[in-house]
């Protein structure tokens, strides 16, 4: 009910108490021109509150008018940029059900339904959580630095995007609440950084001290620490966190300084805050450093020796009846394990039918639990996948007769066509395609024994990252549209290849579209017969 309904409301509930004869008595009607002009001023505040609703809500509309004009143009192209695709997972998930609440009241035009209509297909709180944690794993696999990320100076953009001193707070947060206290400082020091350049936020400075301090602290610097719960204290003196965190600081400096045998630390005069440069903690991924180089084309292997021994050729897919008057072109990527790159597999039309195909059925793509068989989703593994028939479509039965024919091994025992489309920071961190002898049970279901073999189509051009990468012998292959690479997984013994584990990198900018198809054991008898050693 709005503030004038509330107030008429109660003058109503005041005449209903007295009698109705006000205007035999002066003294009584004086009474009601001080409730008139208390109604006239409630009106005021009224519409200068429904003015200045309707003025934040005109600004935010023409903001994303012309946001929408351009990122409708393009879509891919404008969620491309990984913060644009944060930003957007943002607005939806947060701003517009702030914007919604600005408005809940006043429901005479179809904004209240439309939003609920469309609310169900909105991005939840789990999804900005992902698109915030995936901007910090392209910072930390590519070695971007907060302010040129929050600035948007990313290699290979074509639209603007920046983060605001509010967006660095809650990626800060995000990370925070993750017990991820290294991004958090990371974020929260660069929001520090904008807010003391002089950009305007609803974050205030208190708010970042409180959770750069304690964040700083957990990444073992207590005299930084000190510094700035001091400095959050100087702001907002009753702030009782602050007060109890910098008293146990102190203390926990006192005794390390005691057993060190040094003198106390005397309290820091005013100065600007400094902020601190730490390491990334170690985690679960052994090869990350050897990864993550290669993701950026760092440590690449390719000596001139090596590139001596590769070379292109016609092929023919052992004189494959469909290959003779047209073979295919490839390439060799490494000589050993050997990797071969074929180009123009696909066309332009047969990648959109393919996408055309996939969209309505991508679901976050999982792997496979290795104790179990069963399929689970993973944080390792980023990107949605749908699976595809050869009988859905021509041009899936087609393309699925080009892999048998180039490859000269048999598509009746391998899996479906898998379409996968990574995302913002979209990956797929090191592993192996084939099941090891610790996992019996991993394709046990299917009755075709392991994976002998992949081939892989890229569906799209990426401007930066999302290459494929092999931690073991260095090796990192770039997307290129129209073009696949093929190797084996398995000897011809029968015993994995370890040296094929390999990884999808982090999409930095752009929307990288794969598919591929994994043969199986069973069937290819014949078409590659086994060898007499183990590594045959």
């Amino acid at each position: 009910m709005h503030f004038l309904a509330v107030t008429v409301w109660a003058v109503c509930c005041l005449f209903c108490g007295i009698h109705a004869e006000i205007f035999t008595s002066i003294g009584q009607m004086t009474d009601l021109i001080f409730t008139e002009r208390e109604l006239v001023q409630s009106l005021k505040e009224y519409i200068q509150a429904q003015e200045s609703k309707l003025e934040t809500v005109k600004n935010w509309a023409n903001k994303l008018d012309v946001l929408t004009r351009t990122s409708t143009s393009d879509p891919e192209g404008f969620l491309a940029h990984p913060v644009n695709a944060y930003k957007l997972v943002k607005r939806l998930n947060t701003e517009w059900s702030e914007l919604e609440s600005l408005v809940l009241h006043d429901p005479s035009d179809g904004f209240i339904s439309n939003i609920s209509m469309h609310r169900q297909y909105f991005p939840d709180a789990e999804d900005e959580m992902g698109a915030a944690k995936a901007l910090m794993r392209l910072q930390d696999t590519y070695h971007l630095d907060s302010e040129s990320f929050s600035k948007g100076k990313l290699p290979g953009v074509r639209y603007n995007a920046f983060l605001t001193v509010d967006d660095c707070f809650d990626m800060g947060k995000t990370a925070y609440n993750e017990n991820d206290y290294y991004h958090s400082v990371l974020w929260m020091q660069q929001a520090l950084r904008q807010m003391d350049a002089g950009e305007e936020s609803k974050t205030s400075k208190a708010e970042v001290l409180d959770y750069l301090s304690y964040s700083v602290y957990r990444m073992g610097d207590l005299p930084r620490a000190i510094e700035l719960t001091r400095r959050l204290l100087s702001i907002d003196p009753s702030h009782q966190r602050a007060g109890g965190n910098l008293r146990y600081f102190e203390q926990l400096l006192s005794k390390e300084l005691r057993e060190k045998g040094h003198d106390e630390q005397e309290p820091a005069d005013e100065k600007p805050i400094q902020l601190g440069t730490y390491e990334r903690p170690k985690d679960y991924l052994p090869e990350r450093e050897i990864y993550e180089s290669l993701c950026r084309g760092e440590g690449v292997k390719m000596t001139s020796r090596r590139l001596s021994r590769l070379f292109c050729r016609y092929q023919d897919g052992n004189r494959n009846p469909r290959l003779l008057l047209k073979p295919m072109k490839e390439e060799d990527e490494w000589d050993n394990p050997h990797i071969v790159r074929y180009l123009e597999v696909l066309s332009d039309e047969e990648i959109e039918k393919i996408k055309e195909l996939a969209k309505p059925r991508l679901a976050r793509a999982t792997v496979r639990d290795p104790k179990t068989g069963v399929l689970i989703t993973a944080h390792y593994r980023v990107s949605k996948s749908a699976w595809l028939e050869a009988e859905e479509d021509p041009v899936i039965a087609r393309v699925n007769q080009r892999i048998e024919d180039v490859t000269a091994l048999s598509v009746d025992t391998a899996e479906l066509l898998q379409v996968a489309n990574y995302g913002v920071g979209g990956q797929y961190e090191p592993h192996y395609d084939f099941s090891r002898k610790d996992e019996p049970e991993a394709f046990k279901s299917l009755g075709t024994g392991n994976r002998v073999a992949t081939y892989l189509n890229y569906m799209s051009d990426v401007e930066a990252g999302g290459a494929t990468v092999f931690p073991d012998f260095g090796a990192a292959i770039k997307p290129r549209k129209g073009t696949a690479v093929f190797w084996y997984n398995l000897f011809r013994s029968g015993e994995g290849d370890y040296r094929t584990r390999h990884a999808a990198c982090p999409v930095l900018v752009g929307s990288k579209w794969v598919s591929n198809k994994w043969f199986h054991e069973r069937g290819q008898e014949f078409r590659r017969p086994c060898g007499l050693t183990e590594v045959d």
